[in-house]
């Protein structure tokens, strides 16, 4: 049986440490080539820098091989339909890592392929995102449970992540937006669940500083992500006073780690020159997407391939 990574909630807290502790030592040791002569299929809707560049290294380093299919080249839902796509990509390929617009059409290609498909970003989610940012706070702080987490922001598939990786492993989540900004309800019934379970708090507020005062660490993203690019004035407006600078940063604890997915639009969301403070880990979550992508495709790689392939 095949196992796909389209939602966080694919994975349970025992896989979420396992694939951590993964990433530590193999950023810690090194790479042997475990994924040798496997082959991976970028299928991207949307632009990319840090997702991209992290897999197809993540694959080679492993001994494997990474392919690009760009908008253009594809055509996904367009020139081709996406379940013939993911019949044929499962003839050819190992994994799929699918960036896509909408959720559905993720979950869609998962539903006619052969091979695990990988989340690497939709309009829902962005796990990979989130299990990068758990392994950088471990790696910081040394631990998960009992942490607290403020995102500052729009709630976004980035915030969607990183509210149920958080209620998955033990850690707080308190979240600020201004009105109409706020997190689906589905989202935050099943993170709720999930706090049950773990012992996790969950706060919501309209109010930047409330949510900001004794976090661990204080996380943002931009307010307007790609596809929103028409909303763009009208949300900097109603985010105008939601800003991470060093007055809400001095509301959190002293060690307090600056987070942010990039890319960054300094001078909105961050306040310029923020991302060099020295309380700033937002580098190190990017080379942390390298790390945790190996011990992810390893994961999912373990068993023999699929035969017909």
């Amino acid at each position: 049986m095949k196992k796909d990574l389209l939602s966080i909630a694919d994975l349970n807290r025992k896989e979420i440490e396992h694939l951590i502790e993964q990433a530590w030592r193999m950023k810690q040791e090194g790479t042997s080539p475990l994924l040798s002569g496997r082959t991976l299929a970028l299928l991207f809707e949307k632009p990319s820098l840090r997702t991209r560049v992290s897999f197809e290294i993540a694959m080679y380093q492993l001994g494997g091989y990474g392919i690009y299919l760009s908008p253009e080249g594809v055509g996904l839902g367009k020139r081709e339909p996406a379940a013939d796509v993911a019949r044929v990509l499962s003839r050819y390929v190992d994994v799929i890592v699918a960036r896509t617009f909408s959720h559905k059409t993720l979950q869609f290609i998962a539903g006619h392929s052969s091979v695990p498909v990988i989340n690497a970003l939709s309009d829902l989610e962005h796990p990979c995102q989130a299990l990068s940012d758990l392994f950088t706070i471990y790696e910081k702080k040394g631990r998960l449970p009992g942490l607290t987490l403020a995102f500052i922001g729009d709630g976004n598939n980035v915030a969607n992540s990183l509210l149920l990786s958080a209620c998955l492993v033990g850690m707080n989540f308190h979240f600020a937006s201004p009105p109409g900004y706020d997190m689906k309800e589905e989202v935050l019934n099943q993170g709720r669940e999930f706090a049950a379970l773990s012992g996790s708090q969950i706060r919501l507020t309209n109010d930047p500083y409330e949510a900001a005062k004794d976090a661990d660490i204080i996380y943002t993203d931009v307010w307007a992500s790609m596809g929103q690019e028409a909303e763009a004035e009208k949300r900097r407006l109603a985010f105008s006073g939601y800003q991470v600078d060093n007055k809400l940063l001095s509301l959190a604890k002293g060690d307090v780690l600056l987070m942010h997915p990039l890319p960054a639009h300094h001078g909105e969301e961050i306040s310029a020159g923020l991302l060099d403070d020295p309380r700033s880990v937002v580098f190190d979550q990017a080379e942390n997407r390298l790390h945790l992508q190996k011990a992810l495709l390893v994961e999912l790689l373990s068993n023999p391939k699929v035969s017909g392939k």
